[in-house]
């Protein structure tokens, strides 16, 4: 439904941006006309061509079209955020149900860093070849750890065998959750290393130029 929403905003959203770029080109093309056909006393139909001229031009230059989607570009990609998403919602509706207050700060972060993720690949797709663990295997699996583990706290199971479960998937959330975080930060290392040798030789520009890294950017 929300999908749905959003799609026809974006139509409507492009409906009026071509609407105001061809309003501009309207004046621009009128004051093309106008002006010599007024004021430089210009046959009508010299000067109606001009006028078309430069409506033309201007709408061409004024007229915005919309980037493609990734549902356009990537159907099969953009299901497979669209299913995180979902499965990420999920996991945040478990959360209020959860009286383990370690285990609550873990999920929550988790969330968040899942949603960073999805952004993050929404943005950048060719990042998606190296996530396909991540989306396929490692988040449905931690929905149905959660899962379980709220169904086994809900029921005050005092066996060993029950305790031991709880304790083990508290664990395994702690572990989930450094391993997600992990995730974000190598969609964005080569990025990272490529700006840390860009800094390194602006850094030596800067002193060939004759810049004392103790005199707060004053030139000697």
């Amino acid at each position: 439904m929300s999908d749905n929403k959003n799609k026809k905003n974006k139509k409507n959203n492009s409906k009026k941006v071509n609407y105001t770029s061809s309003i501009i080109a309207g004046l621009v093309g009128g004051a093309f006309f106008a002006v010599p056909y007024a004021a430089l006393s210009w046959p009508f139909l010299p000067a109606l061509a001009v006028g078309a001229v430069a409506f033309g031009a201007a709408e061409l230059l004024f007229y915005k079209k919309d980037k493609p989607s990734l549902e356009e570009t990537n159907k099969p990609l953009y299901e497979t955020l669209m299913d995180a998403r979902v499965t990420n919602e999920k996991i945040a509706d478990i959360i209020p149900k959860i009286e383990d207050e370690e285990l609550v700060k873990n999920v929550k972060e988790i969330t968040v860093t899942v949603d960073k993720i999805i952004s993050t690949i929404e943005k950048k797709p060719d990042k998606a070849k190296r996530m396909d663990n991540f989306f396929n295997y490692y988040l449905p699996v931690t929905y149905n750890i959660l899962k379980k583990y709220d169904e086994i706290e809900n029921q005050r199971l005092s066996s060993k065998e029950g305790k031991d479960f709880m304790d083990n998937a508290k664990n395994m959330i702690s572990k989930i959750n450094d391993a997600f975080k992990n995730q974000l930060s190598n969609l964005y290392q080569s990025e990272m290393i490529d700006t840390d040798a860009e800094m390194k030789v602006f850094d030596s520009m800067l002193k060939a130029d004759g810049y004392d890294p103790s005199s707060d950017l004053k030139v000697k």
